[in-house]
């Protein structure tokens, strides 16, 4: 989990890593989270209204939404409660593949909700893209904007594989979830996991949530939750893990999460080797065109 400014660069001064661990089975969608952090950091009002597929009404993250709590509904396939009780005719409609009734599975639909936020990734391209570090790595391991420093270039909106990054409207600057570092450095948990009412988000020390998680995994697949998974708890994922991970239900896209993403810098030595390699191939053929046409 060591990541390139952590926690050599501190010396003494380092702290454990810590993060968030987002436990959706037990998200209940009361927005409890996205209030807390625009009360707490003074985030403007970003109401979108709601998408015609979801009462969701803040639709994604964003320069002014840090929090954004998901809701995914799953219909179960017409015609299968009948002469089954609704956990039996969801399992046969492979929705809840052999899950155990919650307040999540009911009245034909089961309810997939989700608390997003930035990933505070161990491999963070949006770091390393920026040109006036405005984005610095904390000593608690988190990646912290500075909106005094941030010039308003960009360049970190494209490079992050979440889309989390985006530029305010009528600002220009990058504003993202800071895991309430002010908070962290007065030894206090992030707004949004303390008006949490389920603690479905977790904060702490990153090696220990992800002890907790592992076990919790454990349960929900004891309890018949085959598709349950962890998301970005993995070091050899192609971010390197996050500072910010999941407990899904379901597969990762079908909450609007990357399957497989990536740190976006991975590839730029094999590009510029190849684009090199085709610009002294060019190269050589005009000049061979220009002495050749001269004999």
């Amino acid at each position: 989990m060591q990541t390139v400014a952590w926690p050599s660069s501190y010396g003494d001064a380092a702290k454990p890593r810590v993060g968030f661990f987002t436990d959706t089975s037990v998200c209940i969608g009361c927005k409890a989270c996205e209030v807390a952090c625009k009360e707490y950091n003074q985030v403007p009002s970003s109401i979108e209204g709601f998408t015609g597929n979801s009462y969701d009404n803040t639709i994604d993250l964003g320069a002014n939404t840090w929090r954004h709590v998901a809701f995914i509904e799953q219909r179960v396939p017409a015609g299968v409660l009948e002469g089954a009780s609704l956990v039996q005719s969801a399992q046969r409609g492979e929705v809840i593949d052999g899950g155990v009734q919650t307040y999540q599975e009911g009245d034909g639909f089961r309810w997939l909700m989700a608390s997003d936020v930035c990933k505070h990734c161990t491999h963070a391209a949006c770091l390393d893209v920026c040109p006036t570090g405005a984005l610095f790595r904390t000593e608690f391991g988190t990646v912290v904007v500075q909106e005094d420093v941030c010039n308003g270039c960009g360049y970190c909106v494209p490079a992050c594989p979440f889309g989390v990054l985006d530029q305010r409207e009528g600002d220009g600057r990058v504003w993202k979830c800071t895991l309430c570092y002010d908070r962290l450095k007065d030894d206090k948990e992030p707004a949004c996991a303390q008006a949490c009412p389920t603690n479905s988000i977790q904060f702490g020390e990153l090696s220990e949530l992800r002890e907790r998680a592992e076990h919790r995994l454990g349960q929900l697949q004891q309890a018949g939750q085959p598709r349950a998974q962890l998301y970005l708890a993995d070091d050899d994922d192609g971010i390197g893990g996050a500072g910010a991970f999941f407990l899904l239900l379901d597969e990762p896209e079908v909450y609007g999460l990357p399957p497989d993403p990536v740190d976006t810098r991975r590839d730029l030595k094999e590009i510029w080797a190849a684009a090199g390699v085709a610009a002294a191939a060019l190269g050589a053929t005009l000049l061979a065109a220009v002495f050749g046409g001269r004999g």
